[in-house]
């Protein structure tokens, strides 16, 4: 039987996504995105955060909090290829692990005193739901963890899946101004699992606050309809 070991949550972080459908697939494809990561009263101590202020960017360490699960799969199946090939779950990021464990790199934009929450974090291209632990905290290295001659496997023969938006005026006044960038840049990277390619079909997502409706026609998102999301009880 395998040895276990326990984890603290340090943190939880705040985004704009309150359901797993939308989120970019990793960090960093869409900058515009911001979230707080907010630290657990018993790690507020400012000592802790000392010096990190001078890098650009950090790693996430956090846990896949709605993959929970007994058991695991040796295998599963790539979005990215279509939900048609298996490969094995440790060449790829799929959040069916023996440990539920992500990993994320992100752009830290500044650290914010929050009243009776200590100092937040706040970061840019973040791929988390919202509320999701966070493990750990360690800087990016440039010289350490930067390696431009990398291969990225089965990620370097698909295909861009990137879109066109289009996003009527009067829906996008809908939208907070300093949302409205980050938005098209998650709707641009095409939310949609990779295996629905229905062109008829009327997708909705969830997104700070709101529940944004569209579809999608040979490489053309149209956004159809932008409405206040209800409130989970």
């Amino acid at each position: 039987m395998g040895q276990e070991v326990s984890m603290k949550i340090i943190a939880r972080i705040h985004s704009d996504f309150s359901e797993k459908f939308g989120i970019p697939r990793q960090s960093g494809l869409v900058e515009a995105l911001e979230a707080a990561i907010v630290f657990e009263p018993e790690y507020r101590n400012p000592d802790a955060l000392r010096g990190l202020e001078e890098f650009s960017h950090i790693w996430l360490l956090w846990q896949f909090s709605q993959s929970v699960r007994p058991d695991w799969s040796p295998t599963v199946r790539p979005p990215r290829l279509g939900g048609n090939e298996r490969l094995g779950v440790f060449a790829t990021r799929s959040p069916f692990r023996p440990n539920e464990i992500g990993l994320s790199s992100v752009r830290l934009l500044r650290m914010e005193k929050r009243r009776d929450l200590g100092t937040a974090l706040i970061v840019a291209g973040a791929d988390l739901l919202d509320g999701t632990p966070i493990l750990d905290i360690k800087p990016y290295l440039p010289y350490a963890d930067s390696h431009p001659d990398a291969t990225g496997g089965f990620t370097d023969t698909c295909p861009d899946n990137r879109l066109t938006v289009k996003f009527p005026e009067s829906l996008l006044e809908k939208i907070p101004v300093e949302k409205r960038q980050a938005l098209k840049g998650v709707l641009a990277n095409d939310p949609r699992p990779s295996y629905q390619q229905d062109a008829g079909r009327l997708y909705g997502m969830c997104f700070a606050g709101y529940e944004i409706k569209f579809r999608v026609r040979e490489k053309i998102l149209q956004v159809c309809a932008v409405e206040k999301a209800e409130p989970k009880e």
